[in-house]
């Protein structure tokens, strides 16, 4: 079977007169930022590691504005696809996949979203992805609770059935092939979404559970309703976060976890140790640039959110990671941390290795790991030790460190 590869795109190409303002509804202000910025940092988050291929599609007159709303949010090592959209959504989409398509290793499954509707949960991700492994094609709905009217001038002019309809969200999600072909297949630009192109090509298409707060930002009240949200949420994407007063042993004030990473020895002229190189006879080995110290505090965060280990986000089979610079999953782990409503309170890490002297070097290291984490230097203690002669790291074979974060709740 082949590996799953999944691809995300968002629809930013619209001009959202509806909404009104001056600027598309996609770039306009929600908490500090542009609402496309908080839709795509719910999506990564809700997706976590490794990272779907993000394609944004846009109009090219809209593209500074797009990118200097969008790109400095983005993790380092996300460099998003940017495709031009057509006049109508399914001409956009059918660009967007088009251009996966023609890159080397097109992706297995495609998630596409609406631009303007912030707020996607990490349980709308899974159910999605669980859906796929069963047919191919899955959307996001809410049944219709209210009773619905048929108006003529202004007037009901007759009751209408809700038993079994729903109210479309997005993403919606597809097995690549099936959705590409299914789009050149369709002549009619107005199709309302893709599920809509999916069931004109025969495609069935699975419902799972929507989320009320997955709104799609279209008229000005609308921004009300998400400042509501996103004021609930305490900036915006810490998903499960208590009311003031509600802490329980499920969600607690604080939160400890605790990381350890070995690497050995191999040839080199410097180790790399807390984002710094310290010139030294020999190098570390590792699939990325082996720095025991960003890996340790790595997993101590991952461990205090109970995500697992870096492995689980950045999976060292993934051609992607190798030889790469350790701040990338550092700073993933930090800001993740965040969104799901923590500060890390400090840092702590133990370095253990007879060689080479890491005292003169630990301020700069503390500094470098604060940056990373977006945290004061006070905050982060970098110590070393030996192993008095004993075991690997007392036979100069590599090098430890162990970690140990603290997070508390906003």
């Amino acid at each position: 079977m082949a590996e799953r590869k999944e691809a995300l795109v968002v629809l930013a190409a619209g001009r959202g007169r509806r909404a009104g303002g001056a600027v598309p509804k996609q770039c306009a202000d929600l908490g500090g930022r542009p609402v496309l910025s908080h839709a795509i940092d719910s999506l990564l988050s809700a997706f976590g590691r490794p990272a779907p291929r993000l394609v944004l599609v846009i109009r090219p007159e809209d593209r500074a504005r797009l990118e200097a709303a969008v790109l400095p949010h983005l993790p380092a090592d996300i460099v998003p696809l940017i495709v031009a959209g057509g006049a109508e959504r399914a001409l956009s989409v059918k660009a967007a996949l088009e251009a996966l398509a023609a890159e080397p290793v097109p992706p297995t499954h495609v998630f596409i979203h609406d631009g303007a509707r912030p707020f996607v949960s990490r349980e709308m991700i899974a159910a999605l992805r669980a859906a796929l492994l069963k047919g191919p094609a899955a959307a996001p709905a809410l049944p219709v609770t209210d009773a619905l009217w048929r108006g003529e001038k202004g007037r009901v002019a007759a009751s209408m059935p809700r038993a079994g309809l729903f109210r479309a969200q997005t993403p919606q999600a597809f097995v690549f092939p099936a959705i590409l072909a299914a789009h050149r297949a369709h002549a009619d630009p107005m199709a309302a979404d893709d599920v809509a192109v999916a069931r004109a090509h025969g495609l069935e298409v699975a419902i799972v559970p929507g989320d009320e707060d997955n709104i799609k930002i279209t008229h000005p009240a609308d921004f009300v309703r998400a400042a509501r949200i996103l004021a609930a949420r305490g900036d915006g994407a810490a998903q499960d976060r208590p009311s003031p007063g509600e802490e329980t042993p499920m969600r607690p004030a604080l939160r400890l976890g605790h990381g350890f990473d070995v690497h050995a020895f191999t040839t080199g002229d410097h180790v790399v140790l807390g984002g710094i190189a310290i010139p030294h006879e020999r190098g570390l080995a590792g699939h990325s640039d082996a720095d025991v110290v960003l890996h340790a505090l790595a997993d101590a965060l991952y461990g205090a959110l109970a995500e697992g280990d870096i492995g689980r986000h950045f999976p060292p089979s993934d051609p992607r990671w190798k030889g790469a610079a350790s701040d990338v999953f550092l700073e993933h782990a930090a800001r993740l941390a965040r969104e799901r409503g923590h500060e890390i309170a400090n840092l702590d890490v133990t370095v253990i290795a007879e060689a080479p002297k890491i005292g003169p070097h630990a301020a700069a290291m503390a500094a470098r790991i604060a940056a990373i984490c977006a945290i004061s230097p006070e905050q982060v203690s970098v110590k070393a030790t030996t192993s008095e002669g004993l075991g690997f790291t007392g036979r100069r074979e590599g090098i430890a460190a162990m970690a140990t974060a603290l997070l508390t709740r906003r």
